[in-house]
């Protein structure tokens, strides 16, 4: 997906990691351009490895910008543009149709 691409590549910055050292655990940040909220998630790999954070960050980043993706979808439709699933193209001429 295009949006993908273009999230990861040119936003990356946008989703922080974090890695408690003493506990092990390990979380992904994204916040929200829109409202401020900050939506964070463990980040579960199968061993305790630090460097997994770094290793995997791009992964890690398409998860956190969908989580994104959805809080717009639903607390930011018209601020991010974002069409109703039924809706049509409102740029499109019925008569295109025929």
């Amino acid at each position: 997906m295009k949006l993908h691409r273009h999230l990861g590549e040119a936003h990356l910055d946008r989703v922080t990691t974090e890695h408690d050292v003493e506990t092990g655990k390990m979380k992904y940040i994204v916040e929200c351009p829109m409202c401020g909220l900050k939506y964070q998630h463990a980040v579960k790999p199968r061993y305790k490895d630090p460097r997994f954070l770094e290793e995997y960050k791009a992964e890690i980043a398409l998860v956190a910008f969908d989580q994104l993706l959805y809080h717009l979808e639903d607390k930011h439709p018209q601020e991010a543009e974002i069409d109703a699933p039924n809706s049509k193209d409102q740029t499109s001429n019925p008569d295109d149709s025929l």
